[in-house]
Formats: structure tokens, C-alpha cells, sequence
């Protein structure tokens, strides 16, 4: 695929759905899966069909609102779980199964008791299987991260023969590093014949925090499509998080990849998925974190105030944040607290600050954070004993 697109391929509502307390109804599903679409995402992951009765109907009922992107649906190399899929998904505009085996030696002895020939049979048989149905396969390679990447091309060849349109090269235990998952990719694209006709996937998690920076090198070296998450949620330490790489791309024009995302309800996406799953975002996490935007440090606040740029890569308002916030603490300096002050009413003259950055910092040293009901406190006790008007 030599087209300069990244699709995005979200699983929140599967592989995010299999973390613990994070179960969903199908009502829930629904408003995550519209707003998903209205988002920008070209695949929807909706669930794993067979998996029980409950996530069949979610799969099915999510094809009936989504409008514009593939809805898919995730499957084992077995038949039944093909026929279940394919079933779920009868009613989407564009619908997509997703099938797959474990391709590492780890996987086939232990998982499966099996041997690679056998693999590889399973492999083939269930693409083609698949596609007597749908006619958008994807096949994933389990645990592609630590497979031997001769017997991974060989896989992946065969897999385009029986008629598959998306390769998914899992990094399921977040174990590469971003140059060994991106030299994955490029000796895929270079020894496997047919790879120019079908798309390479990333779908990498997060066990050693590396989950965004390996999906980024996979679309480096030649992957168009990244499965992610909404705030990185998934098995263990999470995926990849589909907010981190959009905005990564975005920031990053000279690489010549994008998004169809609209970027400007990122962070309201984040707080609906937040608020379903019941899954707290950490405050210092990437682009939607509460704090990613703010500033407490006297250095970087003034930086900040004078222009955004010194200190933030990125307008708030891409990602849909109204504002950077100026925290007030005892690192904050007089800028700092002159900018707060005005944004309540108050416009200090020079004499007018420095009284009242003395008071700020008794209050500051006694608490985290001096918020607006202090500051008008602040304020009052300056003007009583300096005498000086405040406006």
C-alpha cells in the first residue's frame, strides 16, 4: 500500500473491554462505538462474536448505527468461530473478520502442542474460511513480536494467497524495541511476495512502555493501519493509545503520514470512555491527561504566559482543551500570579503584585495548590494592610 494514509483500527471496545472492571453493556457500546465513527476511526473493532451471547448482540447491534467505518469482529482460527463472526456482522456496510493463530515458537509448542506446519495450515484454512463470507480478512499473527521472522514471512505469504487484505503483526507482549519491531516490518515488506496488495497492521501493548513509540516505527517502515485504544486501555499494561500516535503524526508533518481523526473530540472521547469503563486516567498521561496541558513551574509558567510555544508542542484546542491551566503552588512566580489574578478580576500595578505575591507564598507554602477562592482572600488581606485600592 503506498498511500501515505495510517488507518486506525480501535479495539476499546474488544481487546480494551478485557480489562477487568471495564465490562460494558451493549447501551454503552453503542454511544462509545457512534462516537468512535464520528471520530474518524476507519475500523471498529466491536467485540469477539463467539465469546458469549452478550457480545454477539453488541457486535450485531454496533453494525446498525456505525455509518461510515469497517465494523470488525475478532475470531480464532476455528470455524465456528468464523460462522459466529461472520453472522454478527451481516448487517454492516463494511464489515471485517479478523482471524488469526500464534506464529512464535513459544506459542506453538506450549499454546497449541503443535508444529509450525500445522500452523501454518490452520492459518491458511481459516483466511480462506473467512473469506468465504467477507470479503476484508485480517489475519493476526499472534505473538509476531517474538517470531522467527523467516517462518513470519512465510506465514504471511501464504495468508495473502488464501485471500487476506490486512496482515496484523502483533507485538503481543510489548516486548520489542521500536527498532526491532520496525526492522519486523521492513524485512516483511521486502521478502514477502504479495505484501504490496494488502495492509500491515501494528497492534503493539504496552508491558514495557513502548507500545506508541513501536507502532510509530512500524508506519515508519512501511505498516498503514495502528490498533489502538481510547487512553491506551487493554490487557495488562494497556495498548497502544490511538490519541497519543494520531497527535504524534500530526506534530510530526515531515514524515508525510496522517489520520482522518478529528482530532478536536480527543479529549472529550477520553472522558466518555473514562466515565463507561470506569477506568481513572492517569493525571500525567499523554495529550488527555489533566495535566498535560499544565503548567505549576514558576519557569515554565512565565515561558507559557509570554507564548504558548516555549513549553507546549501542541494547542490545547486540537485536541479539544479549552485552555492550558496555570497551577498555583510554591513554584509558581509572580507572572504566574498575576495571570490567575487577572483572569478573576484583578489587575495588579507592579507595587500591587509584589505585596501580593508575599501573601501568595505563605499560602502556598501551607497548601498544594492556591486556588481562586485564596486568591480573592489574598487580595482582600493586601488591600487591608497595604491600603492599596485593588481594581
Amino acid at each position: 500500500m503506498q498511500d501515505n494514509k495510517v488507518q486506525i483500527f480501535d479495539t476499546t471496545l474488544r481487546d480494551g473491554e478485557q480489562v477487568p472492571g471495564c465490562k460494558l453493556d451493549t447501551k454503552q457500546k453503542l454511544i462509545i462505538a457512534e462516537r468512535l465513527d464520528e471520530l474518524g476511526v476507519d475500523v471498529i473493532e466491536a467485540g469477539f462474536p463467539i465469546s458469549s451471547p452478550g457480545d454477539f448482540a453488541s457486535v450485531s447491534e454496533i453494525t446498525k448505527v456505525v455509518k461510515n467505518a469497517t465494523v470488525c469482529g475478532l475470531t480464532r482460527a476455528v470455524a465456528k468461530d468464523i460462522e459466529v463472526a461472520a453472522e454478527a456482522l451481516k448487517y454492516a456496510v463494511k464489515p471485517r473478520i479478523h482471524t488469526g493463530i500464534g506464529t512464535s515458537d513459544s506459542h506453538i509448542k506450549f499454546k497449541f502442542n503443535a508444529t509450525r506446519d500445522q500452523v501454518l495450515e490452520r492459518a491458511i484454512k481459516s483466511v480462506s474460511y473467512a473469506k468465504s463470507f467477507v470479503d476484508d480478512v485480517e489475519f493476526y499473527a499472534e505473538d509476531a513480536g517474538r517470531t522467527d521472522n523467516a517462518f513470519l514471512a512465510k506465514v504471511c505469504e501464504e495468508v495473502i494467497k488464501a485471500g487476506a487484505t490486512v496482515l496484523n503483526i502483533p507485538d503481543t507482549t510489548g516486548y520489542c524495541l521500536p527498532e526491532e519491531y520496525g526492522a519486523k516490518m521492513k524485512y516483511l515488506r521486502e521478502n514477502v511476495k504479495g505484501i504490496e496488495n494488502v495492509i500491515l497492521s501494528c497492534h503493539c501493548h504496552n508491558d514495557l512502555g513502548l507500545a506508541t513509540a513501536n507502532s510509530i516505527s512500524g508506519v515508519i517502515n512501511g505498516a498503514r493501519q495502528i490498533e489502538c485504544t481510547i487512553n491506551g486501555i487493554g490487557e495488562r499494561a494497556g495498548n497502544t493509545a490511538l490519541e497519543e500516535v494520531v497527535m504524534i503524526l500530526k506534530q510530526h508533518p515531515y514524515l508525510n503520514l496522517h489520520t482522518d481523526i478529528n482530532t478536536k473530540l480527543l479529549y472529550d472521547t477520553s472522558l466518555m470512555v473514562r466515565d463507561k469503563m470506569g477506568m481513572p486516567v492517569q493525571p500525567n498521561k499523554a495529550v488527555v491527561g489533566a495535566n498535560a496541558f499544565a503548567h505549576s513551574s514558576g519557569i515554565h509558567q512565565d515561558g507559557v504566559i509570554k507564548n504558548r510555544e516555549t513549553y507546549e508542542i501542541m494547542d490545547p484546542e486540537e485536541v479539544g482543551v479549552t485552555e492550558s491551566a496555570i497551577v498555583l503552588t510554591a513554584r509558581s512566580g509572580r507572572a504566574a500570579l498575576a495571570y490567575r489574578a487577572k483572569k478573576i478580576g484583578y489587575e495588579l500595578t507592579k507595587i500591587q503584585l509584589d505585596e501580593a505575591y508575599k501573601t501568595f507564598l505563605e499560602f502556598a507554602d501551607r497548601q498544594k495548590e492556591v486556588i481562586d477562592e485564596d486568591l480573592h482572600k489574598i487580595m482582600s488581606i493586601v488591600d487591608k494592610v497595604s491600603k492599596i485600592a485593588i481594581v
